[in-house]
Protein backbone atom coordinates (compact mmCIF):
# COMPACT_ATOMS: atom_id res chain seq x y z
CA UNK A 1 0.00 0.00 0.00
CA UNK A 2 1.40 3.38 -1.16
CA UNK A 3 0.72 6.09 1.23
CA UNK A 4 0.24 10.23 -0.32
CA UNK A 5 2.87 12.21 0.83
CA UNK A 6 1.68 14.93 3.16
CA UNK A 7 0.32 18.41 2.32
CA UNK A 8 2.40 21.46 3.06
CA UNK A 9 -0.60 22.39 5.24
CA UNK A 10 -0.28 19.01 7.29
CA UNK A 11 3.13 19.26 7.74
CA UNK A 12 3.44 22.79 8.81
CA UNK A 13 -0.10 21.77 11.25
CA UNK A 14 2.14 18.66 12.92
CA UNK A 15 5.36 21.26 12.81
CA UNK A 16 3.35 23.52 15.12
CA UNK A 17 1.37 20.47 17.09
CA UNK A 18 5.07 19.48 17.88
CA UNK A 19 6.11 23.21 19.25
CA UNK A 20 2.76 23.26 21.21
CA UNK A 21 3.39 19.84 22.49
CA UNK A 22 7.20 20.81 23.01
CA UNK A 23 8.14 17.50 21.29
CA UNK A 24 11.58 18.29 20.11
CA UNK A 25 12.22 15.26 18.12
CA UNK A 26 8.95 15.27 16.15
CA UNK A 27 9.89 19.09 15.54
CA UNK A 28 13.47 18.20 14.16
CA UNK A 29 12.26 15.42 11.77
CA UNK A 30 9.89 17.81 10.31
CA UNK A 31 12.18 20.61 10.14
CA UNK A 32 15.49 20.83 7.37
CA UNK A 33 18.44 20.84 8.95
CA UNK A 34 18.90 24.14 7.79
CA UNK A 35 15.75 25.68 8.67
CA UNK A 36 15.21 29.66 9.00
CA UNK A 37 13.29 30.62 12.02
CA UNK A 38 12.42 34.42 11.60
CA UNK A 39 10.94 36.48 14.73
CA UNK A 40 11.18 39.74 16.50
CA UNK A 41 15.22 39.61 17.35
CA UNK A 42 16.09 38.39 13.63
CA UNK A 43 16.82 35.33 11.70
CA UNK A 44 19.32 32.40 12.52
CA UNK A 45 19.33 29.07 10.96
CA UNK A 46 19.40 24.95 11.80
CA UNK A 47 18.60 22.60 14.09
CA UNK A 48 20.50 23.72 17.44
CA UNK A 49 18.65 27.43 17.20
CA UNK A 50 15.33 25.42 16.58
CA UNK A 51 15.64 23.56 19.74
CA UNK A 52 17.01 26.50 21.61
CA UNK A 53 13.96 28.23 20.74
CA UNK A 54 11.51 25.64 21.67
CA UNK A 55 13.14 25.22 25.29
CA UNK A 56 12.80 28.98 26.00
CA UNK A 57 10.18 30.25 24.13
CA UNK A 58 7.12 28.80 26.23
CA UNK A 59 4.78 29.79 23.30
CA UNK A 60 1.56 27.74 22.93
CA UNK A 61 -0.27 28.44 19.32
CA UNK A 62 -3.66 28.08 18.66
CA UNK A 63 -4.72 27.91 14.71
CA UNK A 64 -8.00 30.20 13.45
CA UNK A 65 -7.86 30.28 9.94
CA UNK A 66 -5.19 28.66 7.03
CA UNK A 67 -3.93 30.09 4.07
CA UNK A 68 -1.96 27.69 1.52
CA UNK A 69 -0.60 28.12 -1.79
CA UNK A 70 2.82 26.18 -3.26
CA UNK A 71 4.92 25.31 -0.92
CA UNK A 72 3.71 28.68 1.47
CA UNK A 73 1.26 27.77 4.32
CA UNK A 74 0.53 30.97 6.55
CA UNK A 75 -1.52 30.33 9.78
CA UNK A 76 -3.99 33.58 11.74
CA UNK A 77 -3.05 32.28 15.22
CA UNK A 78 -3.70 32.91 19.05
CA UNK A 79 -0.40 32.83 20.95
CA UNK A 80 0.24 32.53 24.76
CA UNK A 81 3.19 32.68 26.81
CA UNK A 82 4.14 31.14 29.42
CA UNK A 83 7.34 31.19 31.96
CA UNK A 84 9.30 27.94 31.69
CA UNK A 85 9.90 27.85 35.68
CA UNK A 86 6.53 28.57 36.93
CA UNK A 87 3.98 27.75 33.99
CA UNK A 88 2.23 30.94 34.28
CA UNK A 89 0.83 32.66 31.15
CA UNK A 90 3.12 36.15 30.55
CA UNK A 91 1.28 37.56 27.70
CA UNK A 92 -0.96 37.01 25.11
CA UNK A 93 -1.15 38.19 21.46
CA UNK A 94 -2.76 37.08 17.64
CA UNK A 95 0.02 36.91 15.40
CA UNK A 96 0.40 35.01 12.32
CA UNK A 97 2.97 32.22 11.51
CA UNK A 98 4.36 31.74 7.94
CA UNK A 99 6.14 27.81 6.92
CA UNK A 100 7.46 27.62 3.54
CA UNK A 101 7.88 23.42 3.12
CA UNK A 102 10.25 22.10 0.68
CA UNK A 103 10.23 18.35 0.12
CA UNK A 104 8.44 17.67 3.33
CA UNK A 105 10.15 19.22 5.61
CA UNK A 106 10.10 23.17 6.74
CA UNK A 107 12.51 25.12 5.70
CA UNK A 108 11.57 28.35 6.93
CA UNK A 109 8.79 29.64 9.92
CA UNK A 110 8.40 33.31 10.97
CA UNK A 111 6.43 34.39 13.29
CA UNK A 112 4.46 38.12 12.39
CA UNK A 113 2.46 40.38 14.55
CA UNK A 114 -0.28 40.41 12.12
CA UNK A 115 -1.76 38.63 9.25
CA UNK A 116 -1.43 40.71 6.75
CA UNK A 117 2.20 41.28 6.94
CA UNK A 118 2.50 37.38 7.24
CA UNK A 119 0.17 37.16 4.06
CA UNK A 120 2.70 39.58 2.05
CA UNK A 121 6.04 38.29 2.87
CA UNK A 122 4.30 34.45 1.82
CA UNK A 123 2.81 35.84 -1.10
CA UNK A 124 -0.24 34.61 -0.08
CA UNK A 125 -3.79 36.88 -0.37
CA UNK A 126 -7.44 36.32 1.29
CA UNK A 127 -8.12 34.26 -1.12
CA UNK A 128 -6.05 31.64 -0.21
CA UNK A 129 -7.67 30.85 2.90
CA UNK A 130 -8.67 26.94 2.43
CA UNK A 131 -11.87 26.96 3.95
CA UNK A 132 -12.77 29.39 0.73
CA UNK A 133 -10.97 27.26 -1.53
CA UNK A 134 -12.70 23.81 0.31
CA UNK A 135 -16.53 25.40 -0.76
CA UNK A 136 -15.39 26.39 -4.30
CA UNK A 137 -17.45 24.04 -6.75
Amino acid sequence: MTTQPLTAVEIAEAWQAAANAQDADRLLALSDANIEIVGPRGAAHGHQVLRDWLSRAGLSLTTSRTFTRGDAVVMAQHGVWRSAEMGEVQGEADIASSFRVVSGHVTHYARYDDLETALARAGLVQADDIHIRRDDP
